[in-house]
């Protein structure tokens, strides 16, 4: 896939610059450069993104960072020096979009806050993503992906009641603030479309987390009762759990009383139906212990892909719980969904990456380019799209303003 090809993108007249680093805001701009838009990603020079150390590796260059910063252009620039913020200034001249994830207050301290930006360049998107947002008691404190979730009280209702709190698998705070701040993004730019001016998008991982917390929240609002850890059973639908089989684990999601009446003839258990204390999810999520006690019964002396064959067959939600080998292997997900694509780095070589979970039929998101080399792009940048003589480029570099 060319570059060039960026053109039949849905985003490919959005021009990012994109001063993010790490999870949460490089996941953003993967989403947008995966439709379309063009991402010039800023990074200090000798350093660049701190996930560029981050493992595994191919030879000296991150798998972590490569999947990541794909479709992305790379330029070094000194922003605490006054040259290096003219040339910051001169690409926002170009730009659509800003994003950065740096602490409240230090784009400001370093003269390029929204504020300072937009009083030239009022139509400019400006998205920043934080631990807590830009506003608030808590706007100073750093944030993690695990501040995250301990404060947007994830960590809190996951595990069981006998265990200790527990951190999602992935850096879920992360990937929901980057997809919010996706999403803020794309409704700015509607909105100025619409004739509106450019905005500011305050994205905090705490809040992110807070709003996907949705009806455990819900429970405490309405019944002021808090939600505790219940393992993999669901707090209003029984059964909808993972239950033991006899060479590993299967989930069986039983979402209403259609459902169970298919899925008790199916284990021959019709019996189950006359009894007026599994009559209703309520009530089965009452006695779930109970009923969990059933249907492990009925699993735990068959295979997982015995019992998995057996309920779809009849139709019944199930599924494996796959390791991360399952899903790379796995013919629907790996293959008909095309969830990883092999793509060729300049360094690296051939490897494989996370294709986009998005799907559109005319403006399909795409693979363009690799991620680049640090500062792989700083040259192209500042002649193609800033106009500036070789000669420039050369004095920049010299001067470690590049």
């Amino acid at each position: 896939m060319k570059d060039q090809d960026r053109k039949k993108g849905a985003l490919s007249d959005i021009l990012v610059l994109d001063l993010t680093r790490v999870l949460a805001g490089p996941f953003c701009t993967m989403l947008l450069g995966d439709m379309g838009a063009e991402i010039i990603k800023i990074e200090t020079p000798g350093a660049g993104d701190d996930s560029r150390r981050y493992p595994p590796f191919i030879g000296d260059d991150s798998a972590y960072f490569m999947n990541l910063n794909r479709n992305k252009k790379s330029i070094t620039l000194n922003l605490k020096a006054d040259e290096g913020k003219k040339v910051f200034f001169d690409l926002t001249q170009k730009a659509d979009v800003i994003i950065e994830n740096f602490r409240p207050g230090t784009m400001e301290k370093l003269g390029i806050g929204y504020d300072q930006i937009r009083s030239y360049k009022p139509d400019i998107i400006f998205s920043s993503i934080s631990g807590f947002g830009q506003t608030g008691p808590y706007r100073d404190r750093p944030g993690y992906d695990i501040i995250g979730q301990a404060m947007g009280g994830i960590m809190g209702v996951t595990g069981w009641p006998d265990s200790p709190p527990t951190r999602t698998g992935t850096a879920i705070a992360d990937v929901l603030a980057g997809l919010c701040a996706c999403v803020g993004i794309l409704s700015g730019l509607l909105a100025r479309h619409n004739g509106h001016a450019g905005q500011k998008i305050d994205i905090a991982l705490v809040d992110s987390v807070v709003s996907a917390m949705e009806t455990l929240i819900q429970i405490y609002l309405v019944e002021k009762r808090e939600p505790q850890r219940v393992g993999n059973r669901y707090e209003f639908i029984y059964p909808y759990d993972a239950f033991e089989a006899q060479n590993g684990w299967v989930v069986i999601g039983i979402g209403n009383n259609k459902l169970w009446r298919e899925f008790c003839k199916a284990i021959n258990e019709e019996t189950l139906l006359k009894e007026e204390k599994y009559r209703d999810n309520a009530d089965r999520v009452k006695h779930h212990q109970e009923i969990q006690q059933i249907v492990e019964a009925w699993t735990k002396p068959k295979t997982v892909k015995e019992i998995i064959n057996f309920l779809l067959a009849r139709k019944i939600p199930c599924a494996p719980i796959n390791t991360v080998k399952d899903i790379v292997e796995d013919e629907h997900i790996a293959v008909a969904r095309k969830m990883f694509q092999e793509i060729e780095h300049p360094s690296a070589g051939k490897l494989k990456v996370v294709s986009s979970p998005v799907n559109m039929s005319a403006t399909p998101p795409q693979i363009y380019s690799p991620a680049p080399l640090l500062g792989q792009h700083t040259n192209e940048i500042l002649t193609d799209i800033l106009g500036f003589s070789q000669d420039k480029v050369d004095v920049l570099k010299l001067k470690r303003i590049t």
